[in-house]
């Protein structure tokens, strides 16, 4: 029976396959990261649409309650309060939607504009809770490049608008 003999070269793999398989996985690992881990425009997208919504909870719950309920921020986050019976404001405590929330890294809110005129000092907004015409206000945030503002027409539609020098979906404007 004849029997090959194999030599050392046979052995093991070129150095060209080496780097291939390398270069290979290099960009599997490269294109997961970039997956995983969203962009700022795409984080700073869903922080708006949060505090939005929770915003728009605030005026609701203040409608519902007849109690009136504020809204301030200090940067990199941002707490509701609520007016007790004695006149007093408190911090909302009871309530995991309404609590006092941190901004991711590098995340701001930037400016507060009520009826189209920006709010000097604390930024400040209250809930009344009658019905009627409703306040509208604009509540800039920024994260590096990306800013986002959270907008609030006089009809109570709370809804996000791209910052400057970006369109409705999100892409820069020259």
């Amino acid at each position: 029976m004849p029997r090959s003999i194999r030599t050392g070269r046979e052995l093991g793999f070129t150095l060209i396959e080496l780097l291939v398989v390398l270069m290979i996985m290099g960009l599997v690992v490269g294109l997961a990261a970039a997956i995983v881990r969203p962009d700022d425009r795409g984080l700073l997208r869903v922080e708006a649409e949060r505090l939005a919504q929770l915003l728009d909870l605030a005026a609701a719950e203040s409608r519902l309650t007849g109690s009136p309920i504020a809204w301030t921020a200090d940067g990199p986050g941002y707490v509701f309060w609520r007016m007790t019976a004695d006149g007093d404001w408190s911090e909302v405590r009871d309530s995991d939607l309404l609590r006092a929330r941190t901004l991711p890294q590098g995340m701001a809110i930037t400016a507060l504009q009520v009826e189209n005129a920006p709010v000097p000092g604390v930024m400040r907004l209250q809930f009344a809770p009658y019905y009627g015409a409703a306040q509208s206000f604009t509540i800039g945030m920024s994260l590096g490049q990306a800013s986002y503002a959270v907008a609030a027409s006089p009809i109570g539609e709370v809804r996000i608008v791209p910052g400057a020098g970006e369109s409705s979906d999100g892409s820069a404007q020259p």
